[in-house]
């Protein structure tokens, strides 16, 4: 079944290096996408090893069911978004991961909103069943509040400009919102473009708010000697990733005479980052800003 899904996840080999799950592991994938990472975590946890698969795509979701179907008996597939982990109470686990980047399908899709190469309705929705789409967020919005968005998750430096130009034309498709650049910037204004979705798709998704989320849960849910795996995609999440990670694995300071007290709960698996290969790039440039994180509990 599995080679009808030839896969494209990033940081393949370094996810199951660092991860390395062991036989009859328990597994957590609270990205699943098109299973790419989850299949291969099952593999090396043996036929003993049990997968629980999260997404808040219910159409992600029914492929990585059919990529998985020879091991359904060791999977449980879950419709969320893993913001609600609290919610979900599903034990301890030996693996975790999460993948933050954005499926294939989402960018290939014109009909999901999430690129301009393409024309198509201006949605942005990982979950289409529930929440505003971007074009909802962009005429329901005030000018200050677009462009706060615009440059606090775009990084834009015309966001003011930007989100006034928005607000007048309310763009219904990709393309309207893409031509609203056009009279913000005159030099390559498709330049801008990435920007601009990336910062409307943040906000459509709560992604920053569910990745906090996610980052104060997923540690307890570990077993001892558990890892839990974050791969980011720009600088906004890894930073936050960064940072939690770091008073993870640190160890807290007497005030009074400088020395360690006790010792931290998680160790670093990897001291920096885990970047693509120049291999892994020629084949998917996609994989070009992600980012690995990987720690472990003591």
């Amino acid at each position: 079944m599995k080679e009808q899904f030839p896969h494209d996840s990033v940081l393949l080999s370094e996810v199951l290096e660092t991860l390395s799950p062991k036989e009859g592991d328990r597994i957590l994938d609270v990205t699943l996408g098109l299973a790419g990472h989850a299949s291969l975590l099952l593999d090396q946890a043996g036929p003993d090893g049990t997968l629980v698969g999260i997404d808040a795509d219910e159409e992600n979701l029914n492929v990585a069911k059919q990529r998985l179907a020879d091991q359904a008996s060791q999977c449980t597939f879950v419709h969320s978004n893993f913001s609600k982990l609290p919610e979900l109470d599903l034990g301890k686990f030996d693996v975790i991961l999460a993948d933050l980047g954005v499926s294939s399908p989402h960018f290939d899709e014109p009909e999901r909103g999430f690129s301009f190469r393409e024309d198509g309705p201006l949605d942005m929705r990982f979950d289409r069943s529930q929440g505003r789409t971007a074009a909802e967020i962009i005429e329901s919005y005030t000018e200050q509040e677009l462009s706060i968005l615009l440059r606090d998750y775009g990084q834009i430096p015309q966001h003011g400009r930007l989100a006034e130009t928005l607000k007048q034309k309310l763009p219904q498709t990709t393309h309207e919102a893409l031509s609203a650049i056009d009279s913000v910037v005159k030099f390559n204004p498709k330049s801008l473009a990435p920007q601009m979705f990336q910062a409307l798709r943040i906000e459509v998704n709560d992604e920053l708010g569910a990745l906090e989320a996610l980052l104060n849960t997923a540690p307890d849910m570990l077993n001892s000697g558990g890892r839990f795996g974050v791969i980011a995609f720009h600088s906004l999440e890894d930073r936050l990733v960064k940072k939690r990670f770091r008073d993870l694995t640190s160890v807290e300071i007497d005030k009074t005479t400088g020395a360690d007290i006790g010792t931290a709960p998680f160790t670093e698996v990897k001291r920096k980052a885990i970047k693509p290969s120049e291999e892994e790039l020629a084949q998917n440039p996609r994989a070009r800003s992600a980012r690995l994180r990987v720690i472990k509990k003591v």
